[in-house]
């Protein structure tokens, strides 16, 4: 499976720019001017992973299918959102969809393209946008709450539950925390992901510097840095022009491009991995002369489920899966070279899948 993340921030941010890069397409329009993405503009782009290639190659393999990731370029929101200023209704709405958020934050100067606010202030920004959502999980909450008081009243234990999660979520963000610092049990992570609320999802800041900075940064990226390190999430610094620039030109040039800039590898690159890493999710292959190809699972994934990623029918016969380790693959040369070697393990059900394995399952039809 892959993830679907939402790219969010205030109007002429670069949101629009960013999406064109990562999607390779100029489907959003990039405009200066507030809500120039009036529909939500949704992409899919092939997640890059140099192992899968290396797999392929040694596998001698026809086709390479690599795993996928989806963006949802989501409309410019503005301060009032949560009242339903601007497309806010709207926006609230399309964000519910994703799993996670990618938070794209102003931090270059460009006295052409108009700061809504009239000003470059990325944490300022970040608060912002915060705000507005804890305010719609309140209201949310609050309508959800009177809307259960006769089930709860008549034992109903799924609405007693939902009840008891929704007071707890709802005295997290009395304080100006998000619903995502609350500290959920096991047996409650199911009803809490049903209460869908918009702060409970993963943040990922992106920090859309000027292309002269894209390698070091500048002072409103360290700023970001410090808030998201406070807060526990994560943050990356990309130039979102440049990683438009780089869409449009082949391998060789990129990487020649990339050099010549002071960068190891290109935004999107950075961004899936600061994604995958946001998400606890992991990559395992399956390999043949037919085809390589790459599958996402989440972290903690048992052999069965990460089966029923490519068909319910694996999951549902699991018998095992004969597993070969990323870097043994490469090493000994292929299957053939890891059998002979000792290398190919016989797994079973219970069976944590790891990052990189390689992964042939046998299944009862």
């Amino acid at each position: 499976m892959g993830f679907k993340m939402g790219i969010v921030g205030l109007p002429n941010v670069g949101k629009s720019t960013l999406f064109n890069a990562l999607t390779r397409t100029a489907a959003a329009q990039a405009a200066n001017f507030p809500f120039c993405t009036i529909e939500p503009n949704v992409g899919e782009v092939a997640v890059p992973d140099l192992r899968l290639d290396r797999l392929a190659k040694i596998a001698q393999s026809r086709q390479v299918i690599p795993t996928r990731m989806t963006f949802v370029d989501i409309a410019g929101l503005v301060k009032g959102a949560s009242k339903g200023e601007g497309l806010g209704n709207q926006f609230l709405a399309n964000i519910r969809e994703v799993d996670a958020i990618a938070h794209v934050l102003r931090c270059f100067e460009d006295d052409d393209v108009t700061h809504v606010e009239g000003r470059v202030d990325p944490v300022a920004d970040a608060d912002t946008i915060e705000t507005e959502l804890i305010i719609a999980d309140m209201e949310s909450l609050e309508k959800r709450l009177q809307n259960i008081v006769r089930k709860v009243r008549g034992g109903d234990k799924e609405a007693i539950q939902q009840e008891r999660l929704m007071k707890q979520a709802l005295a997290v963000l009395e304080t100006g925390q998000p619903a995502r610092v609350v500290k959920v049990d096991a047996e409650d992570a199911k009803a809490w992901r049903m209460l869908q609320l918009l702060t409970s999802k993963p943040v990922l800041y992106v920090c859309n510097v000027d292309e002269s900075e894209a390698a070091s940064g500048n002072a409103h990226s360290e700023a970001v840095a410090k808030m998201a390190a406070a807060q526990g999430n994560s943050h990356v610094v990309i130039s979102a022009k440049i990683e438009e620039e780089i869409s449009q030109l082949d391998p060789d040039e990129a990487e020649m491009f990339l050099s010549e800039l002071g960068l190891e590898e290109a935004g999107l690159d950075r961004l899936i991995k600061a994604g995958y890493e946001l998400l606890g999710l992991q990559t395992y292959f399956t390999v043949g002369p037919k085809e390589a190809r790459a599958w996402t699972i989440r972290k903690g994934t048992l052999a069965p489920q990460a089966a029923g990623v490519i068909h319910g029918d694996f999951e549902k016969g699991f018998i095992r899966a004969e597993t070969i380790a990323y870097d043994d693959y490469v090493s000994l040369n292929g299957e053939q070279g890891a059998k002979d070697a000792g290398k190919m393990r016989s797994e079973g059900k219970t069976y944590l899948v790891q990052d990189g394995d390689v992964m042939h399952f046998l299944f009862n039809t």
